[in-house]
């Protein structure tokens, strides 16, 4: 493989990247009280008394964000922590009420683990976890309600958060990339997170080095909280020239915190980046230490579903479809809901085992579905097709009742109108035509048109023979069996 490398003005760079994915758990509550977590809440109503800091407020671990970190911890690979600590991180910013947030520290739930990713150019490429901590949000800063004052949003206050911290494996921006896309569907599949990016519920700090290759670690900066994928590539891609340039005019990199700014694709300074000892950790005192026994870790192994990576084997083994389609099918869970229902309903309707079916049904939900959600900026979970919807127009094509042609008008109809494919092929008269007389009979009229490409056609001219199918399923209106058409004119022309 080709190692990705940054030329500057006077030698070659690598670059080496470190992702902490923050990863709000799926929950009804918060991490230490019983407040709701719903997306889009006015501000300041989803906000207990543990939230704002009220004095004499204790937290309560909320049970059920431990078992999401456990379920995920163990669908990565990751060894789980029985004994686990809670740690109070002190800083202070205006919406962060109590004046520290509770985290863990040196005792986690989660520890090491491995990613595998497969980069679209390059070849598969193990990330190393460091570990996966449990911790409360902050509330959110407002600067855009008034000209004078800023105000606080204390929603997020308390909401718990997984903190995916990976080593400094990644080498490429495309390697952070595959890695943020993996991790986003391991969770979903998981629904330990519902993925969100665009909604804050999962975002990336993007910590970025470069070095002449061999070299020790250069000095790193961290981009805070990168909402896409797209937007975690651009930040490493400038952020990696920008040391360059900083080391090459004989500058030093400051380890620093910045922010990426979507509206110009760049980072610029937020603050001098906090060694650990800064935050003063110690003990939460008003937490006991999380412990649990292996039967717990078993029930959560047990309770995971099946994962994309296992799954994309079984696809191209079992139902022996490509690797691309596969990786397709499999890369989001809804994807991979919508594909079984639909293979399973085809395969009743036709009433033949799910492998036989397998490669038409996936070859006609990734070209024809896939591209016509894409246009209109859907996604499977939008779609105005149903699995069962599409599995009726498949059974249309296998049993001959359509042509591929047909097919595809009565598509574009379903997309138009949700009906369902039988109803529209039996109200509009849209079945093939099958009848070798009724077929006969347009070959006849349309040889008797052309007497001079019949000519043409038996002096030795056989290209012509696409012609002559062309003209024969213009006069049936695409509603002719191609293969009979093929059949009858070949007969009537070599006859």
């Amino acid at each position: 493989m080709t190692e990705y490398r940054l030329q500057g003005e006077t030698s070659e760079w690598e670059v080496v990247i470190g992702l902490e994915v923050h990863a709000q758990v799926t929950t009804n509550a918060k991490l230490f009280s019983g407040a709701a977590t719903a997306f889009g809440a006015e501000p300041n109503t989803q906000v207990s008394l543990v939230d704002a800091a009220m004095p004499g407020m204790l937290p309560v671990i909320n049970g059920e964000a431990v078992r999401q970190a456990v379920r995920t911890g163990v669908a990565l690979n990751c060894q789980i922590n029985n004994w686990s600590r809670f740690d109070r991180k002190n800083y202070f910013y205006a919406d962060l009420p109590q004046g520290y947030q509770i985290s863990q520290f040196q005792h986690p739930v989660v520890g090491e683990g491995v990613v595998t990713v497969e980069p679209e150019a390059g070849e598969p490429k193990e990330i190393g976890i460091e570990r996966i901590h449990l911790e409360q949000d902050a509330g959110k800063s407002m600067h855009d309600q008034h000209p004078d004052y800023s105000f606080v949003d204390l929603n997020r206050s308390g909401v718990a958060l997984m903190e995916i911290v990976s080593k400094p494996d990644m080498r490429s921006p495309a390697e952070a990339g595959a890695y943020v896309r993996k991790l986003r569907s391991i969770l979903r599949y998981v629904g330990s997170c519902d993925g969100n990016m665009d909604q804050g519920s999962m975002r990336a700090d993007v910590n970025v080095s470069v070095r002449k290759p061999g070299d020790e670690l250069g000095t790193r900066t961290e981009c805070k909280n990168v909402n896409s994928v797209r937007f975690v590539e651009a930040a490493i891609e400038y952020e990696a020239q920008r040391q360059i340039e900083v080391l090459e005019s004989g500058g030093t990199v400051d380890q620093e915190t910045r922010l990426f700014d979507p509206g110009r694709m760049e980072t610029r300074p937020l603050r001098s980046k906090e060694e650990a000892h800064d935050y003063r950790y110690f003990p939460d005192p008003d937490l006991l230490p999380l412990e649990f026994d292996d039967a717990f870790v078993e029930d959560c192994r047990k309770d995971l579903p099946e994962l994309p990576d296992t799954k994309r084997v079984r696809y191209m083994e079992q139902l022996g479809i490509s690797a691309y389609n596969a990786s397709v099918l499999t890369a989001e869970q809804e994807t991979a809901a919508y594909f079984e229902l639909l293979l399973n309903e085809t395969a009743l309707k036709q009433k033949k085992e799910a492998a036989d079916v397998a490669k038409a049904a996936s070859n006609w939900l990734i070209s024809d579905l896939f591209g016509a959600l894409n246009k209109e900026g859907k996604s499977i979970a939008d779609s105005p097709i149903s699995a069962d919807q599409g599995a009726q127009l498949l059974a249309l094509i296998g049993d001959g009742t359509l042509s591929g042609r047909l097919a595809k008008d009565v598509f574009a109809i379903m997309l138009e109108t949700g009906d369902d494919p039988e109803k529209i092929v039996e109200e509009r008269g849209m079945k093939q035509v099958s009848d070798t007389g009724a077929i006969e009979a347009e070959i006849a009229k349309v040889l008797e048109a052309n007497p001079d490409k019949v000519a043409e056609y038996k002096g030795g001219k056989e290209k012509l023979f696409g012609f002559f199918v062309g003209q024969t399923m213009k006069a049936t209106k695409g509603q002719a069996n191609p293969q009979v058409v093929n059949e009858l004119l070949k007969k009537a022309l070599d006859g």
